[in-house]
């Protein structure tokens, strides 16, 4: 079923994939960004999120010309994804990226809420788990790594995201509406698969991404079923595909290259470190992009 859907930072490496994704699944996408997004049949409206005044007019706002033609105003909204942020560490001064990912995810979060929007999706990130911009080699506590892993990261990125977290759980507390956070792996898209010979000769590389990824393809299937799926309330979601970046086993592969991190139950054989088992179970996911798909030689050892 079509859905009116406003999405944050769809300009973005992320953004412009899921919007793409929502766009052929028949839904209507309001783009808000600072950035214009060049994809036929999506407006951005131009919006410093970081401003709660422009926040709330731009969620009750037409989303282009044709809205003027009803004569009633500005048609519902069905859900709000925001994935608008800075996306990492070392663009801006730490405090900066901070006090923008935090204030502009608490505006989006309100304003939807207070204008009635039952449905917020937002962009958590692997770097809450606390390795990916650590100090230093940091070992994981465990494997695999599930949405109740007590998350603890020491950077200014990363600790925006978990701050958002609790953020999106209070008002879903407080308002009744189902906040789902996407805890999303390192993005890639069809021009990267062309780094992974690099990442297979040199494992510990990727240790800080948990030999985990999410293909920008798949995270819009992510995020459509999380529109689709109601009732949940607040909910944390792995965003990433099946299987560890790697030829061997993941168990056989984490005892050879991360020996300090215990494996706290039975992993598939290719199973990501990151586990995505919660949004197949409960979203249905299924991914289409599996890395090998798009890697010479990428053939895995099952012995």
């Amino acid at each position: 079923m079509s859905k009116r859907i406003i999405f944050t930072g769809g300009s973005g490496k992320a953004g412009r994939h899921s919007v793409a994704y929502l766009m052929a699944q028949g839904h209507s996408v309001l783009n808000l960004d600072l950035t214009p997004l060049d994809m036929q049949g999506v407006n951005t409206l131009q919006t410093d999120l970081t401003d709660s005044g422009q926040v709330f007019n731009a969620l009750s706002m037409h989303f282009g010309f044709e809205g003027f033609e009803t004569g009633d105003g500005p048609a519902p909204v069905d859900a709000v994804v925001h994935f608008a942020a800075i996306p990492r560490v070392l663009l801006r001064p730490d405090n900066e990226t901070f006090k923008a990912n935090v204030t502009s995810t608490y505006n989006v979060i309100e304003a939807a809420s207070k204008l009635g929007i039952r449905k917020i999706i937002i962009a958590s990130s692997e770097t809450t788990y606390g390795v990916c911009f650590a100090e230093g080699d940091k070992d994981y506590r465990q494997f695999p790594l599930e949405e109740d892993y007590d998350i603890d990261p020491m950077d200014s990125y990363g600790l925006s995201k978990l701050v958002n977290e609790k953020t999106g759980k209070a008002f879903a507390q407080r308002m009744g509406a189902d906040i789902y956070a996407l805890r999303i792996g390192n993005v890639i898209e069809q021009e990267d698969y062309a780094r992974f010979p690099a990442f297979l000769a040199d494992p510990l590389s990727r240790k800080r991404n948990a030999w985990s990824y999410i293909d920008a393809r798949d995270l819009g299937q992510i995020v459509d079923r999380c529109i689709a799926k109601d009732g949940l309330g607040f909910q944390v979601f792995n965003a990433v595909n099946d299987e560890i970046t790697a030829n061997e086993p993941s168990e056989v592969f984490l005892a050879k290259w991360a020996p300090n991190t215990p494996i706290v139950r039975p992993m598939d054989a290719f199973e990501a470190p990151i586990s995505n088992r919660k949004i197949r179970e409960v979203l249905g996911f299924k991914e289409q992009h599996n890395w090998r798909r798009y890697v010479a030689g990428a053939d895995p050892q099952t012995q």
